[in-house]
């Protein structure tokens, strides 16, 4: 699939979401394909003991479980049944600070001011409007919060599987977005991993 906005930042924001039993294979296929970016999203938000971290679009709840065991208390948040149903099969019981809801990035189930965190991992360009679901991070996060948007690179022109992430022109749009609503410390990385190249915006709260 190619986008006639390449620059457009959720260019999968139209792409059907996951349902039946594509949902749980979807998910199973999750489980270990992001503990890479997990560990990533660990690192650029600085993830300490005592902070709370709101997951967008957490999947089957590798990097909400991971958060949980490093001592932080976590929110994983998606619009699908089945992800979180196996997130929650996966949760153990010892982690009882992870709590999974549905909702979605424009209308997130929580509070004013109530995370240090917010992420979203490969989740973004599927987002169905980024202005809003910037400004429902904004309204979560406390003052100095930290935003995490994280993707895999793709190139120009991509299409199928591998069209699904940014492309640099992507992630500078997401970007400068999260400048307009006035974030604040914005900066766009590229990553190699063990198994893919990934892009990266981090953000801070006013």
């Amino acid at each position: 699939m190619t986008t006639s906005q390449p620059s457009t930042p959720n260019h999968h924001a139209n792409y059907p979401g996951f349902a039946g039993p594509a949902a749980y294979l979807a998910a199973a296929s999750m489980v270990l394909g992001r503990q890479d970016n997990a560990r990533l999203a660990e690192r650029l938000s600085g993830l300490a003991a005592g902070d709370a971290v709101a997951d967008i679009g957490c999947g089957p709840g590798s990097a909400a479980r991971r958060a949980a065991r490093l001592g932080a208390s976590v929110t994983g948040i998606d619009p699908t049944p089945a992800m979180l149903q196996v997130a929650r099969l996966l949760t153990r019981r010892s982690l009882q600070t992870v709590t999974y809801v549905q909702g979605s990035a424009e209308s997130l189930p929580l509070p004013d001011s109530s995370v240090t965190v917010a992420w979203s991992i490969a989740c973004v360009h599927h987002w169905s409007d980024v202005d809003a679901g910037l400004a429902e991070a904004r309204r979560v996060l406390k003052p100095g919060g930290r935003l995490v948007a994280i993707e895999r690179l793709s190139h120009p022109g991509a299409t199928g599987l591998a069209s699904h992430g940014w492309t640099e022109e992507q992630a500078s749009t997401f970007a400068g977005r999260c400048r307009t609503h006035g974030f604040t410390a914005v900066k766009t990385n590229k990553h190699t991993n063990s198994s893919r190249k990934t892009v990266s915006v981090t953000a801070a709260a006013p």
